[in-house]
């Protein structure tokens, strides 16, 4: 209260807006603002306009396309005129179970479950020292050192490996000063893994396959392992589990999710790539250039439609089995 027994005035802050004193009319609504409050009214609506042109871009284009690629693989391709018909058949489907086509997959099968358990083997180590042990900028230079391979091109690292495998490369000159080209040598000579050299054996293919892929499973196993609380293994310690016992009942099972997310990427890119079986390796046909050579050299196309359906049914089975492990949450 003042001295005169009167309440003082308010703050001009809180001051009426003169045009509202003065009796104006407020401002009128714009089409734009009738738009907004429709939509804020309408949140569901708003949220399916915003889903559906990426929606329908995964419906029409991936999904569409592959059922479009199973239901070419159904057609009938004539090897005397080498022509495609329309005529449904599941020949293509029977001729993946006869034994040249058989053995094609289960090749490519055992060197993509191959390539996939070595470098979980050989990144896990890379990805535990990344989570505990770095800090800072030493951090980022490991991220760095992890991801630096993938920016490189692929078939130029390809056609890199292809010398540095052969009689006259890197790894030839190191084995011949340590002294082991006899026990190289003698690995060459071990069936379905062996050749005339490095560059010509299966070995050498599992060598590049792993070598391109293991960034795709050191990221995930990093972030699966950091989520770990430090707490766990020291509490593991503290009870008087030792090293092997705290990294086989505390630390693979909290951090397995990350190593399956990991072999997601592995897995189905070796199951895939035709490039290095081209280039590295022996002559034996891999899946995916099985459908290259189908597709460009002979024109069947149905037959490497078959192929290729053969990739999509095992990924599918492969992400439910990881789903059910977890190992989205890793990604």
């Amino acid at each position: 209260m003042t001295e005169a027994g009167h309440a003082p005035a308010p703050p001009a802050s809180l001051a009426p807006l003169a045009p509202l004193a003065s009796g104006a009319r407020p401002r009128p609504r714009r089409p734009g603002d009738v738009v907004s409050t429709f939509f804020y009214r309408r949140r569901r609506l708003h949220l399916w306009l915003l889903l559906a042109p990426p929606l329908l871009w995964f419906g029409v284009v991936f999904v569409g396309a592959l059922l479009a690629l199973v239901w070419q693989s159904t057609y009938t391709f004539s090897d005397f005129t080498m022509q495609v018909t329309p005529d449904l058949t599941t020949a293509n489907y029977r001729a993946l179970l006869a034994g040249a086509n058989l053995d094609i997959v289960l090749r490519t099968l055992a060197m993509a479950v191959a390539v996939t358990l070595a470098c979980a083997a050989i990144g896990f180590p890379i990805a535990y020292y990344m989570a505990r042990y770095t800090h800072g900028a030493w951090r980022g230079l490991f991220y760095v050192g992890v991801m630096l391979p993938m920016w490189a091109s692929y078939i130029v690292k390809a056609y890199a490996w292809t010398m540095i495998l052969s009689k006259g490369g890197v790894i030839y000159w190191v084995v011949d000063r340590i002294g082991l080209r006899g026990a190289l040598d003698a690995i060459l000579t071990l069936p379905y893994v062996g050749g005339s050299s490095l560059s010509t054996s299966n070995l050498g293919r599992f060598l590049v396959f792993t070598y391109a892929w293991l960034p795709f499973m050191i990221l995930p196993m990093h972030a699966a392992i950091e989520r770990v609380p430090p707490k766990l293994l020291e509490a593991s310690a503290d009870l008087g589990a030792r090293p092997g016992q705290t990294f086989r009942a505390v630390l693979l099972p909290l951090a397995f999710p990350g190593v399956v997310a990991g072999s997601i990427f592995t897995f189905s890119l070796t199951l895939g790539d035709y490039i290095i079986p081209q280039l590295v390796g022996p002559s034996g046909l891999y899946i995916g250039t099985m459908v290259n050579l189908q597709q460009g050299s002979v024109g069947n196309l149905p037959m490497a439609a078959a192929f290729t359906a053969v990739p999509i049914v095992i990924i599918s089975i492969y992400l439910w089995g990881a789903r059910r492990l977890g190992a989205f949450d890793a990604l």
